[in-house]
């Protein structure tokens, strides 16, 4: 028996290596958000300073692995079999949950997760123990700390209100005072803020980093005999009086006579000092239960008393992990975080959600988004009624933000926010966490630091008319999220924790399960970043008609590729009674229909870029998205109508019906490739060719048509809902070809025209 505990032991440093990975991809949102948003350091530079602050967060991180052993449950209540079923339940779950998460790009809390993981498996396994004993339900408390679970969920409520709400007024204060003009400023105002940025963040290194190591329990004569960690404690007030002093002078020498950007300094200390608090407080949540597992397991190895009989009270009493530990996990939380393409893909969620200017917006407004911008409008007309008009007349100067009204505003390179609000974000977070962490309240820094992030973008008028239900709704969805890792993490670990207890062979079916899951997790995110950069429609950029014209070429033939997969699968779904088929047909469809109203949303950056030699290229540009728009019109009404059909489970259609729909399609599909390659490769003389088969393309719908009239009028045809939805196919597909040729004649024309003033330049 020995060696399955064993086993198990080695299984569960496993999963810490790949939880370190996941966890760092999930948490790298929390440290690098305000950073890589400002873009006023290079991506090197911010990663080797988050880099520097993991490395001493994690040799700080030793006091915090108490709640992996006795923070949640009453370890002298369980026996030694038990807690390491516990443990392995918990790891189990946490890889899979923290990955699933980092696949679909959004960033979820570790703490909570870890907390109501062994919350979960503990309650299992105690209920378990219960049942066995012939105990009562009630008995439960005995097992578990009801107390912290309590303070944990007041905890998660408590930081998510409080951080968005004091993010949102500092925010809004700070930008009152110094405005998007804020270059222009005395140096003196800069330098304050400056002092009370640095205070601010340098007095949350102190609490989360030198409070947490182990010397800090020691005393020293220097401040009374009293240890650091009690002296932080009890000076609060004077700690932060002689820091803003000592920041705000050194920051007005910084920028008067080194002529340093002080921004730059804030952002780079706070990008480090939230690194640090990451691994300090959230290394537990990777490494936390396999450490406490190890420690376990020496203790019953050394005590010679069967497994089912060894309490765990040794958990009880306070063990230090090894430094060496700390620093291995230190290395693979830096390697990920340079690494990992989903970190990346994490960041990229908080920035879109805080962005200033006009982006892709990733999620789709609801009806609580709807109610709550609603709400916040009538809310702010309320106040402009109440405020006088020399108030309301400072407070949009203030706010006024000339980056809004120049060109090029959309471009990938441009910052998501200014420095303002990227010190405001640190700042406020690092304030946020000092004060919980010195009062010893639960908390997850993902909360707070995403929370503070969406409060200042609101402050900001980041959430404008223009895209306000859409940043709500995204926030709201993180929300959910949040609240639903709570509930799956306990679920799932009490479930696994059961499965374990049944059978010990079911540690190895679960561990090749979670590979399995992993895999696909790993494989839905590569074909989903492959396929969004394959096939996703993209803006022209260009000033010029030709420019336009040669950039659009790219976008109308991924158009053209992915509409002809639209049209094939609709017959095969029809022809087939597959409703699955057609299931999936109608979400493609739905994405790109989407995808071409955004082109067309973005329709004023566009027309704002054009030199003003070349406004011509937007009468092109216009009437190009309009002819898009009739084709994934006619595209999506072919695929829903037979969707509806199938659905609704009508007849089949005719043998006869079916066979001319896939000549139909045989012919489309020639045509929608011999139009993809065309203009892939930019050959725009082909389209003369394919302009010239116009007629006979047509004459073969109409003669579709009259065949199926003909059989109808012979009482041939004795199904009136397949006859209403043959004619519909045939006619929207006769629309559908209208659309492509009016785009191909539009495009022709234009490149023919744009292409004669450098012949003639030419010539001359």
């Amino acid at each position: 028996m020995e060696n399955i505990y064993l086993l198990m032991l080695v299984a569960l440093i496993g999963l810490a290596i790949v939880d370190l990975i996941v966890g760092v991809s999930n948490d790298a949102v929390n440290f690098l958000n305000s950073a890589l948003g400002s873009k006023v350091l290079s991506f090197r530079t911010i990663m080797i300073v988050a880099s520097l602050g993991i490395a001493v967060g994690a040799i700080f991180s030793s006091g915090m692995m108490e709640v992996a052993r006795k923070g949640i449950f009453n370890p002298g209540e369980f026996m030694f079999n038990e807690i390491m079923i516990i443990f392995m339940a918990v790891m189990i779950t946490d890889i899979l949950l923290l990955d699933f998460f980092n696949t679909v790009g959004m960033p979820t809390s570790t703490t909570v997760s870890i907390v109501f993981e062994l919350l979960g498996a503990s309650v299992a396994m105690a209920l378990i123990k219960i049942g066995v004993n012939n105990g009562d339900f009630s008995d439960l408390a005995m097992y578990i700390n009801t107390e912290k679970a309590t303070q944990i969920i007041l905890g998660i409520l408590l930081s998510v209100v409080v951080a968005f709400s004091i993010g949102a007024i500092v925010q809004w204060i700070s930008r009152l005072l110094l405005s998007y003009d804020f270059a222009s400023r005395a140096n003196w105002v800069s330098a304050i803020f400056g002092g009370v940025a640095l205070t601010a963040i340098t007095y949350f290194i102190l609490m989360k980093g030198i409070k947490g190591a182990s010397y800090a329990e020691e005393s020293f004569d220097i401040i009374g005999g009293m240890t650091i960690k009690d002296y932080l404690e009890s000076n609060v007030v004077s700690i932060v009086a002689y820091s803003s002093i000592f920041w705000s002078l050194l920051s007005y020498f910084f920028i008067t006579v080194i002529k340093v950007d002080i921004y730059k300094i804030i952002i780079a200390v706070g990008t480090f000092a939230l690194a640090l608090a990451f691994a300090g407080n959230d290394l537990v949540n990777f490494i936390g239960v396999p450490i406490a597992a190890w420690q376990s397991y020496e203790a019953w190895m050394a005590s010679g008393v069967a497994a089912n009989e060894f309490s765990m009270q040794v958990l009880a009493s306070k063990v230090p992990t090894p430094n060496h530990l700390l620093f291995a996990a230190g290395i693979i939380m830096v390697l990920t975080l340079w690494f990992s393409k989903k970190a990346h893909r994490v960041v990229k969620t908080g920035l879109d959600l805080a962005n200033q200017g006009n982006i892709d917006e990733r999620f789709n407004p609801n009806f609580m988004s709807r109610s709550l911008v609603r709400l916040g409008t009538n809310t702010a007309d309320l106040a402009l009624k109440i405020l006088p008009n020399s108030a309301i007349n400072f407070i949009e100067k203030q706010f006024a933000n000339p980056e809004l009204s120049s060109k090029n505003i959309d471009k990938e390179d441009k910052p998501s926010f200014d420095v303002i609000r990227a010190s405001v974000n640190l700042m406020v977070a690092g304030i946020l966490i000092s004060i919980a962490t010195s009062y010893k309240l639960p908390l997850s820094t993902t909360y707070v630091t995403f929370m503070v992030v969406m409060g200042t973008s609101l402050a900001d008028k980041a959430w404008g008319s223009e895209s306000a239900v859409y940043r709500v709704a995204g926030v709201l969805n993180v929300i959910a999220g949040w609240f639903g890792t709570a509930i799956i993490a306990f679920v799932a670990a009490g479930t696994i924790a059961y499965l374990i207890n049944i059978s010990e062979l079911m540690i190895a079916v679960l561990l090749f399960v979670a590979i399995i899951i992993m895999v696909r997790y790993y494989m839905y995110g590569k074909s989903k970043r492959e396929n969004s950069m394959d096939e996703s429609l993209v803006i022209a950029e260009s000033s010029s008609l030709q420019g336009v014209i040669y950039e659009s070429a790219k976008t109308i033939a991924k158009l053209i590729k992915r509409g002809n997969k639209v049209y094939n699968n609709t017959i095969e779904g029809l022809s087939r009674q597959d409703l699955s088929l057609l299931d999936k047909n109608n979400k493609q469809i739905d994405k790109l229909s989407q995808e071409v109203d955004n082109l067309k949303d973005k329709l004023f950056y566009f027309i704002r870029n054009l030199d003003e030699s070349s406004l011509g290229a937007s009468n092109f540009y216009i009437n190009l998205l309009g002819y898009l728009q009739d084709i994934t019109q006619s595209l999506k009404y072919i695929s829903k109508t037979s969707h509806k059909h199938i659905n609704n489970n009508h007849s089949k259609l005719r043998l006869s019906q079916i066979r001319d729909l896939i000549e139909i399609d045989k012919i489309m599909n020639d045509l929608f490739e011999e139009i993809k390659i065309s203009f892939e490769k930019r050959s725009f003389h082909k389209m003369e060719v394919i302009l010239k088969n116009k007629k006979i393309l047509f004459s073969l719908v109409d003669e579709k048509i009259e065949a199926q009239i003909s059989r109808t009028r012979t009482s041939e045809e004795g199904s009136p809902k397949n006859t209403t939805l043959y004619f519909s196919l045939l006619k929207e597909t006769k629309d559908l070809l209208k659309a492509i040729m009016s785009l191909i004649e539009e495009y022709y024309l234009s490149h023919d025209d744009s292409i004669k003033p450098a012949k003639a330049n030419k010539n001359i």
